[in-house]
């Protein structure tokens, strides 16, 4: 190897990392989508962890330069708006395989995102996380800012031998600033594993209320049914007596081997706006998407509009990394004016962003038609869908509808 001299590497470490979080990121305009806009870049990868998280700069102990603490992915980040600012808690992992939160901060939402200086400290129950990843942020009408992630754990009933099998638990912190994290029991649930808790933001009958996913193991949902929904009395001491599944999951639909819920829930004038994740099975393993529900106003466990198919799925280069084929929205910003910022990761490795507005989130949630199931079914909705358009465009005076036609 080239012998380049210690100053010199660090010089390009610095100049490749501040160039990085300085770019800007321009829209995808190849993507006709019209319910939100894709950007051509990540907003995150694992270039972005700041180099002095990765490298020792001293040059006595690090004579070569090397990476002591590499980073793998930064992935599944909630998201909040604090003050003007977009800030993700950011599901980050090291080349270890642990995952812990850091909190990236911008002011366009978009591009520029920078880490603080540290990582989040997140205290420990008696029994300790051996990995902890995935936090939903919600301001809560308690005043709280609340965290709700997955608490990973050896599964101390498997084989001798066996040291892979885990067990997943709802763990919950809550915060005023993002900074300090007071940690709060794990949600106790009648569920042998408990995954994709998120905290609703407002009381429900005076209760705190929870969407679950009950499972059987950590991967299979087994006998769990879908998102689900539970009540506790005090988040203090999280305590689920009944889980009921709001959201099923379906045969042979995007969603037909588990389903879990993504962001805390949008409150609009129609309803409680949801982007979920829905999993099914393919010949190249497990394949992720998102889409969208919406449930009543004022009963928010009752389901009132489900557009068929998904909402958003792995495209391009997004569908290549560590777990491929695969997206996962745990974090979604809605602004005062109706904009809303939807981040996303893609194949467990890159955090993204798209961008729409309540108005179109709206429109596509109540006015897309639902999965009819059959395909007998789907044929039948699929031609009198055209034949409406055709009639409409057959009538209609707009000249650029008639080159739909082969002439």
């Amino acid at each position: 190897m080239q012998k380049i001299s210690f100053n010199s590497k660090v010089g390009e470490i610095i100049t490749k990392y501040n160039k990085l979080i300085r770019k800007k990121n321009d829209p995808y305009q190849f993507w006709n989508n019209t319910v939100y806009q894709r950007y051509k870049r990540p907003i995150l990868t694992r270039d972005h962890i700041p180099p002095y998280w990765r490298y020792d700069f001293n040059p006595k102990t690090n004579p070569f330069l090397l990476e002591r603490l590499g980073i793998n992915a930064t992935l599944n980040s909630g998201a909040i708006e604090l003050n003007g600012k977009f800030y993700l808690v950011v599901r980050t992992e090291g080349y270890d395989r642990k995952s812990f939160f850091a909190v990236a901060e911008s002011e366009t939402g978009i591009d520029e995102f920078k880490f603080w200086d540290y990582p989040c400290v997140i205290p420990e129950v008696d029994d300790r996380d051996v990995n902890i990843y995935d936090m939903r942020l919600v301001k809560h009408e308690d005043g709280w800012i609340y965290g709700t992630f997955c608490s990973e754990r050896k599964d101390l009933d498997a084989p001798a031998g066996d040291t892979s099998s885990a067990t997943a638990k709802g763990g919950i912190v809550r915060t005023k600033d993002l900074k300090t994290w007071e940690r709060l029991p794990d949600l106790d649930t009648v569920s042998p594993q408990q995954r994709n808790v998120v905290l609703h933001p407002e009381f429900v009958d005076g209760k705190y209320a929870f969407y679950t996913r009950p499972q059987d193991g950590f991967i299979q949902t087994g006998t769990g049914g879908g998102i689900s929904w539970g009540l506790c009395d005090d988040i203090t001491k999280p305590k689920i007596e009944v889980e009921t599944v709001i959201d099923p999951k379906l045969y042979h639909t995007i969603k037909e081997v588990k389903n879990g819920m993504g962001a805390p829930p949008i409150k609009t004038e129609k309803g409680w706006l949801h982007i979920a994740h829905g999993v099914r099975d393919t010949a190249a393993g497990l394949r992720y998407v998102l889409y969208a529900f919406m449930c009543d106003l004022n009963e928010p466990n009752k389901v009132i509009a489900s557009p068929g198919g998904h909402f958003l799925a792995p495209l391009e280069s997004e569908r290549i990394g560590d777990v491929s084929n695969v997206v996962f929205c745990n974090g979604v910003i809605t602004r005062d004016n109706g904009d809303v910022f939807i981040y996303y990761a893609s194949s467990d490795t890159r955090m993204h962003v798209a961008t729409t507005t309540l108005d179109r989130l709206l429109d596509y949630v109540i006015n897309t038609p639902e999965d009819p199931l059959f395909t007998a079914d789907c044929v039948s909705q699929r031609i009198d869908f055209i034949e409406k358009n055709l009639q409409y465009i057959q009538n209609s005076d707009n000249p650029m509808l008639k080159d739909l036609f082969i002439k």
